[in-house]
């Protein structure tokens, strides 16, 4: 079924993304996400609402309803800072290592430590463009080091190629 979806006015668009942060905080991501994208629809570069629209598709990684991580990282390219880009790509790497380990299969661990590296090379890469006094790539490298020291399950993924020596 479809719908005309109605647009917002220009005018609303800060008290609209005022509520999808409620929305967020209420753990409500995909109210969020819907105010997002009626903000952008009526801005379509409003750097605000696809900062907010990314968080809000994380949060809901791993909860079993949402687009996964490519929705999200398909904005990181409208993001015009090079360090929010950097930074971003961070913040979905982490959150998907977050909803790995809550899903606990077989494999979660390794993919949740694949995750977690890769979510530390963004926040490197971000801790190089960081403005002046702007700490934030650096806690949350921190945390995902953190992490990884005291979770030693959390490993990269063993040679899968290993061949026994046959004796003669």
């Amino acid at each position: 079924m479809q719908f005309e979806l109605k647009p917002i006015s220009k005018a609303g668009i800060q008290e609209a993304l005022e509520k999808a942060e409620r929305y967020r905080l209420l753990n409500e991501p995909s109210l969020a996400e819907s105010i997002c994208l009626d903000v952008l629809v009526a801005d379509p570069e409003n750097q605000s609402a696809l900062v907010m629209l990314l968080l809000a598709l994380t949060d809901q990684f791993g909860h079993g309803h949402g687009h996964g991580p490519h929705k999200a990282r398909e904005i990181l390219p409208r993001l015009k800072s090079e360090y929010e880009k950097q930074y971003y790509a961070g913040i979905v790497w982490e959150r998907l290592a977050h909803a790995q380990l809550r899903k606990a299969s077989p494999n979660a661990a390794f993919t949740a430590y694949d995750a977690f590296r890769q979510a530390m090379d963004s926040y490197e890469k971000a801790i190089a463009l960081r403005p002046p006094a702007n700490d934030d790539s650096i806690l949350r490298w921190n945390t995902c080091a953190r992490i990884l020291m005291r979770n030693p399950n959390l490993r990269p993924r063993p040679d899968e190629a290993y061949e026994p020596v046959m004796g003669e």
